[in-house]
């Protein structure tokens, strides 16, 4: 009998990503948020999440991509890393994927050669490709985040 991994899929932009299930700590809607000063651009600010301060990464700029605003199905997910909470904003949440460890394939190397650290590995489901994601990594400072970068491709190198 196969093991499965239990993702949970969200979509930034039109790719479909995923993150284990043990590192979510709950999905809410986008309220409002407190802009931090001199913050990384990626850095939303933060945010009340019934007493608990929580900082909010928008993973559209964090990943190099155009924003497009937030809608009616832009969410956050509250993930915990390191004890702490933190919030991702996506542009959507799906569901809780069960996928067979053996449809997940390791990053390819030319991803972790291009700084994209922080991709786990690709899982395959249901004929689509779902991009699996270092929570870690994704949350990590990256260091001279305030300076003008010559690429914008550097997705996810945490230094």
């Amino acid at each position: 009998m196969s093991r499965e991994k239990h993702i949970v899929g969200f979509r930034v932009g039109r790719e479909t990503y995923g993150v284990p299930i043990t590192s979510l700590h709950e999905i809410v809607r986008v309220p409002e948020i407190t802009a931090v000063p001199d913050a990384p651009d990626y850095l939303e600010g933060v945010i009340n999440l019934r007493g608990k301060i929580v900082s909010v990464v928008d993973l559209r700029k964090r990943f190099g991509k155009p924003s497009a605003g937030l809608d009616r199905r832009s969410r956050i997910l509250v993930v915990e890393h390191r004890g702490r909470l933190a919030g991702m904003i996506v542009d959507s949440a799906s569901e809780v994927l069960k996928i067979p460890e053996n449809d997940i394939e390791a990053a390819p190397a030319m991803m972790q050669a291009g700084g994209l650290d922080c991709v786990t590995g690709l899982g395959k489901y249901k004929g689509r490709l779902i991009i699996l994601l270092d929570i870690g990594k994704v949350l990590a400072a990256r260091e001279g985040v305030n300076e003008p970068r010559p690429s914008s491709r550097t997705v996810c190198s945490a230094g």
